[in-house]
């Protein structure tokens, strides 16, 4: 009997690939499942899990990211995500707001980590690691987008901060924001932390000298009813923070997510939930015991794009 147990764990025997093998992105693939140790089996995993879940009909596809991101070129990988018809909900950041509408009107730029802040303070650009926003790039620019959608609205209608944030790409109204994408595509846009930005101070202050009324649980109203009425729900969890805890939060009331791939360099023994792992939502309902599930611990704008690749290859064959 032990020897039968035993047979079953090794089972498949490490082997040596070589990149000359690599023609194509299924044998991109095979590659990495070739090289499996360490990081690279999470990436065959995670591929395969984010492919069946895209396959599954019954499946609601949360994608959860951090706005940091909307700073860098993964917005473009957000973009081919909702419209190649990857992802059905969506749960950021403020700060992915904000981003999304200063990028739409304006330029970031490329940095580096090196420069000394109080000599780009003086020069007035934000860092964000190594981006660099001018700015008048930011604040400005979101201030007046954002008073320019909230002076158009009905002011005895009560709206949802989703329905604000549909309003902010029909203003934009270019394919360069994601906020537009998703519009286009009927993809509602989740971001409970909303006055956690630009997005939400500029709501603020113009609300300091005109009506102005928003209810954010009919957003929750509305994320409610997608989860109860779901039958099978899967999540990518980019980064962690608010955007991922609500993800697998409204998610516990179905008993949990079936498929969940997080993506993060956030380690797990401070207990926070950015870096707690797929197995500890199991414990809050918040991931089903039984569910196909896998972190994969890296800079998600290096392993992300790899993996949609994968993915890509995997759902097309």
């Amino acid at each position: 009997m032990a020897e039968d147990e035993r047979a079953k764990v090794l089972k498949h025997a490490i082997k040596d690939p070589t990149i000359k093998d690599v023609k194509n992105l299924g044998d991109l693939i095979r590659l990495y499942e070739k090289i499996w140790g360490f990081s690279a089996a999470d990436l065959v995993k995670a591929s395969n899990i984010i492919a069946k879940m895209v396959k599954d009909k019954d499946c609601v596809k949360f994608l959860s990211f951090t706005g940091n991101l909307m700073s860098t070129g993964f917005r473009g990988l957000v973009k081919d995500m909702i419209n190649e018809g990857l992802v059905d909900i969506i749960v950021t950041t403020c700060g992915s707001i904000d981003h999304d509408i200063a990028r739409t009107v304006k330029e970031y730029f490329r940095g580096t980590f090196e420069v000394d802040d109080i000599y780009l303070e003086e020069l007035q650009i934000h860092r964000l690691g190594n981006i660099f926003i001018p700015i008048e790039n930011y604040g400005p620019i979101i201030e007046k987008i954002v008073y320019n959608v909230l002076s158009k609205m009905d002011r005895e209608k009560c709206y949802g901060v989703r329905e604000i944030i549909d309003l902010i790409g029909d203003e934009l109204g270019n394919d360069d924001s994601f906020i537009y994408c998703a519009r286009k595509k009927n993809i509602p846009i989740y971001v409970p932390g909303f006055l956690d930005g630009a997005f939400g101070t500029a709501m603020f202050t113009y609300s300091t000298t005109h009506k102005l009324l928003i209810d954010p649980f009919k957003d929750q109203k509305e994320l409610a009813d997608i989860v109860f009425k779901a039958k099978k729900s899967g999540a990518i969890i980019v980064g962690g923070g608010i955007s991922k805890h609500h993800t697998i939060w409204w998610n516990q009331f179905k008993e949990g997510l079936d498929y969940a791939v997080y993506i993060s360099t956030a380690q797990e023994f401070d207990g926070s939930l950015s870096g707690a792992r797929p197995r500890e939502a199991i414990t809050w309902s918040k991931i089903k015991p039984k569910a196909e599930s896998c972190f994969v611990n890296g800079d998600a704008t290096i392993i992300f794009p790899i993996l949609l690749i994968m993915v890509k290859s995997l759902i097309s064959t």
